[in-house]
């Protein structure tokens, strides 16, 4: 490949802070430097992931891995002086794009202050707030500083459109670019029709969502454990796992922790139900053809705001994109050991409840096809698209 004119170089700063949003920016990262060669350069802020595809990240992300009301309040001036390096960041930089990656309360106060100060610089937004569960007017407030939003979910346009919101695209979830990892092969699909049945349990991937929940989910499967036979699995992530070891201790039924990505996928493909903390895993176990039950539990400063702010009556991924509330949720006081293992024995047992979840799960696919391109070819191809259209 022949070297680029420098003049003709384009200059793509990437925003990411947590672990979702670097797998996202290192896909996209990929296809654009098939689109463009030799003739882009990034730089930004990512994890592992977008560092092997070229970024220099300017803090590790780590740093903001905080959870929960209380941390952040405490954590408020190292965010504040992150958000004001970032921002200066990029207006040095002075790229031809900047491409905020989810995270929206650190990277749309970046975007609004290099919106102000150089309102030159084109930015797309790629994964959506949650303006369709709460803070609406932030839809159209988007408009002043985004100049197009990057959908994950199906819905996510429409909504923009009657929010009065930036410009939306559906790109497509990139779950649906990994169906085979996560579906059972003939022989899994045996273990997952066999006996005793495989129950993952999935507290959370954040210590603070780990502490709410662990001793919770303990209870219940206890409490499940007396009527019926399982066995039990808890995948997590390496950096989480002597806190969950630590946590499942007193469990009265032992589970067999999965530890890494590829363990959690080889559970999915064997597993019959699962108990989940509320958010993506929903959409990724749905997807996998396993039917749950689902809890939430916060702080009681948190719970006082979100009960205030929710719009919605789902906050379930699977049950917003399916358009029906077809899972079971328990939030903070509904959310006990006796409710969870007696909603857990439903779909644990060829039940009515199993089965309605399981035609709900048939028609994802569909409902969140993007045809024959992948959602970081679509994502790129609108990146390039806005790059030009602000550059012309």
């Amino acid at each position: 490949m022949q070297a680029s004119n420098p003049a003709t170089v384009r200059k793509i700063f990437l925003i990411a802070t947590e672990e979702s949003g670097d797998r996202l920016g290192a896909a996209l990262m990929k296809v654009l430097r098939q689109r463009l060669g030799d003739a882009v350069r990034f730089s930004g802020v990512g994890g592992r992931q977008m560092t092997s595809e070229g970024i220099a990240p300017l803090f590790p992300i780590e740093e903001l891995s905080i959870m929960g009301f209380a941390a952040v309040v405490k954590q408020l001036p190292k965010i504040l002086r992150l958000i004001r390096r970032t921002a200066d960041a990029v207006l040095d930089e002075a790229p031809d794009m900047l491409v905020i990656i989810d995270s929206p309360d650190f990277t749309h106060r970046v975007a609004r202050r290099v919106r102000a100060r150089n309102p030159n610089i084109p930015i797309v937004d790629y994964v959506s707030p949650s303006v369709w569960a709460w803070r609406p007017s932030r839809a159209r407030a988007m408009r002043s500083y985004v100049d197009h939003v990057l959908a994950l979910l199906p819905f996510e346009p429409e909504e923009y459109r009657k929010l009065q919101g930036p410009p939306c695209s559906y790109v497509g979830h990139p779950l649906t670019e990994q169906l085979t990892s996560l579906r059972p092969n003939a022989e899994e699909q045996k273990r997952r029709d066999a006996e005793p049945p495989v129950l993952l349990v999935l507290p959370g991937s954040r210590r603070g969502e780990i502490r709410h929940h662990l001793a919770l989910f303990g209870a219940a499967l206890g409490q499940l454990g007396e009527r019926t036979t399982f066995e039990l699995v808890l995948p997590t992530m390496p950096h989480l796992e002597t806190m969950v070891r630590e946590g499942v201790a007193s469990w009265p039924i032992a589970p067999r922790i999965a530890v890494g990505e590829v363990e959690k996928r080889a559970a999915f493909r064997i597993a019959r139900a699962a108990l989940a903390k509320s958010g993506t895993v929903t959409l990724e176990l749905a997807l996998s053809g396993i039917p749950m039950v689902t809890a939430y539990r916060v702080g009681a400063a948190e719970a006082f705001i979100l009960r205030r702010a929710i719009r919605v009556s789902s906050v379930i991924l699977a049950n917003l994109v399916i358009g029906s509330e077809i899972i079971p949720e328990f939030l903070q006081e509904n959310c006990t050991p006796e409710k969870l293992a007696q909603a857990l024995g439903d779909v644990l047992a060829d039940s009515p409840e199993r089965l309605r979840q399981l035609v709900a799960f048939g028609t994802l696919d569909a409902r969140m096809s993007t045809g024959d391109e992948t959602p970081s070819v679509r994502a790129a191809d609108i990146v390039l698209a806005t790059m030009r259209q602000r550059s012309a």
